[in-house]
């Protein structure tokens, strides 16, 4: 690994060279980029936390098809993939478990109370993304519930022109895939509507897929404030051979449709921002595919929620609240009926000393009707050593409920406890990060205490899974990045260029000699390197690098490569994932595709008049 390293980062420093070479004034600002979170906008280069944003240029960059594929190219969270175009993933963030990490949309939260095998159940397609941002370390200060280890919030567009686009790609294995969007923009009224469908026969036995989306998004700008409205439509159906059991002929469908609706009001010192969203999910899960009789889970969740975020800015700095309720309800041929609410509130006040020093306390109080009342503090603080070198700290407390299958789930390999309590964590980080226009770097320790952590374990190999609270695991790490970007510009022949590594220490106090299913199933090292340049023209290459070392599993590498020509109006592509074809594992008794090849164009048609 070590040499993996040292050349790699010898390439980055060569190369990084060759591109300032050729720097002009149309390069991205990362500095200018906010981070939007639910009360208070923070400037990036600005923020006391361990954020990573991906931006729509850099999506339409790396060879992937799926969201989810997506987020296992961003250093430190781990995509625990169960098969390819993001058919079902289990992701995490700094050796968190999947349960740990909370997805949002423009700031809605995505949980399911049934598991958090469903949690990447979204209706966006590649094409409907702005930005991928992402937190890590402890959210609830933030968030609230469930963002343990982080989260990662989605951000979705409305193109600023009227126009048509299509989309469409084939490859290896009888997989093909299509995106038909419209978007009508306007300064009163916008809307965008997108519906794609992805299937293939699959690369292995019982490893087809068909995964259909539609996504709708609109505004409706006022004399004071605007509405957003946003909704969704996500049908998956795959099967699911070894998902959960070895050598298994398990099949699965899911359907998940949420909708949300909210006003943004700005007003002299004042902006305010109340929300409703509703999500429903129907899981079908068949234990034996040829004979649903044999075994058949039927789950339907639905969760609605309120929230009211508000902001005020006074000579004494930037003073956020919020309050927000949520109620979730489960009926399932397994896990029973049950029904539990939330109530929480939120307050958190950013100010500034001495002209460098930025700090934000923050609270977050909530009652859980099944679990009393909880009190998560949290403190960000940084502090500008020059223009270009930044010093921050970060400490909280989380918080994550049990989900109705660690409660309640009775199954022939898995049996769930409805005595467990909800997991709790104290996490702290430290670091230091340089922004230089286009460039920024960071190098960062973090350690996570957690009591009542949740996994299923057993202590024979016979056994059945049972989930439990452990006393104490901790997990501490050290994370270090460079990151350059050209995206925008026309003539730099670097157009990105990153390398990025996370290492996890992750320690489980007792219960020691007891097989895990989750908890110790952490990455040990993640290297990621990535290069975008140009090679005539419009056209470019894209490479990526990762090399993942498992604690529970043997190490790998990976080589994705994408070749595209990009204009104005279409974008053509050929890519290949795994093109040494590596033999590897991520999740579950699943084996990973080998090398896949695919190939694909987009088309943009102008609306206007």
């Amino acid at each position: 690994m070590r040499k993996i390293l040292l050349s790699v980062l010898f390439l980055c420093m060569v190369m990084v060279r060759a591109g300032y070479a050729q720097e002009d004034s149309t390069v991205i600002e990362l500095n200018n980029l906010t981070i939007t979170e639910n009360r208070m906008q923070t400037p990036f280069s600005e923020s006391a936390r361990s954020i990573y944003v991906v931006s729509r240029e850099q999506l339409q960059q790396i060879p992937v098809q799926s969201l989810n594929e997506a987020l296992s190219y961003i250093p430190g969270v781990d995509m625990r993939q169960r098969g390819p175009a993001g058919v079902q993933s289990d992701v995490s963030i700094r050796g968190g478990t999947f349960e740990q990490t909370l997805i949002l949309i423009n700031g809605i939260k995505m949980s399911d109370p049934q598991t958090g095998h469903h949690l990447m159940n979204l209706p966006l397609d590649i094409d409907n993304i702005e930005r991928i941002e992402v937190l890590k370390g402890p959210g609830a200060r933030i968030y609230g519930q469930n963002a343990f280890a982080g989260a990662i919030n989605i951000v979705t567009r409305v193109p600023s022109e009227p126009m048509a686009i299509f989309s469409g790609y084939g490859g290896d294995f009888e997989t093909f895939g299509g995106n038909i969007s419209v978007a009508l923009p306007g300064k009163t009224y916008g809307q965008y509507i997108a519906v794609s469908r992805d299937q293939s026969e699959g690369y292995r036995t019982n490893s087809d897929y068909e995964i259909t989306n539609a996504f709708y998004q609109s505004y409706l700008q006022l004399k004071e404030g605007k509405i957003n409205f946003l909704g969704g439509y996500t049908q998956r159906a795959f099967g699911a051979a070894g998902f959960y059991v070895p050598d298994s002929e398990e099949y699965e469908e899911v359907n998940t449709t949420f909708f949300s609706a909210d006003y943004e009001l700005k007003k002299e010192r004042w902006t305010l921002q109340p929300r409703l969203y509703w999500r429903r999910n129907h899981d079908d899960y068949i234990y034996i595919r040829s004979n649903p009789a044999v075994f058949n889970n039927l789950h339907t969740t639905h969760v609605g929620g309120a929230e009211v975020h508000a902001t005020y800015k006074s000579d004494l700095g930037l003073s956020g609240i919020g309050v927000e309720y949520r109620y979730e309800n489960i009926n399932s041929t397994n896990l029973g009926a049950h029904d539990r609410s939330l109530l929480g509130l939120f307050a958190e006040h950013r100010f500034y000393l001495f002209d460098r020093l930025d700090i934000t306390p923050g609270i977050y109080l909530n009652w859980y009707s099944d679990y009393g009342v909880n009190l998560f503090p949290g403190l960000d603080a940084s502090f500008d050593i020059t223009d270009e070198w930044k010093a921050f700290a970060n400490i909280g407390r989380s918080f994550r409920v049990p989900t109705y299958t660690d409660l309640y789930y009775v199954g022939p390999n898995n049996i769930g406890n409805d005595q467990l309590e909800p997991e709790d964590a104290v996490s702290y980080e430290g670091g230091i990060k340089y922004f230089r226009r286009n460039f920024w770097g960071q190098l960062s320790y973090f350690k996570r205490d957690a009591s009542n952590l949740i996994d299923w374990i057993k202590y024979a190999e016979d056994d059945p899974w049972e989930p439990l609270n452990f006393t104490n695991v901790n997990v501490q790490g050290v994370e270090a990045g460079l990151n350059y970007d050209f995206s925008s510009s026309k003539s730099a022949w670097i157009k990105q260029l990153s390398l990025n590594y996370t290492y996890l220490d992750a320690e489980l106090k007792e219960r020691e000699g007891v097989l895990s299913r989750y908890a110790l199933d952490n990455l040990n090292h993640q290297l990621i390197f990535g290069i975008t340049h140009k090679i005539v023209g419009k056209l470019n290459h894209s490479l990526r690098l990762r090399y993942l070392d498992r604690a529970s599993l043997p190490d790998y590498s990976l080589l994705d490569s994408r070749i595209f020509y990009k204009t104005d109006y279409y974008h053509v592509f050929a890519e290949a994932t795994n093109f040494t074809d590596t033999e590897y594992s991520e999740a579950g008794y699943v084996p990973m595709p080998g090398r896949w090849f695919r190939a694909g164009v987009t088309v943009k048609l102008s609306l206007k008049k």
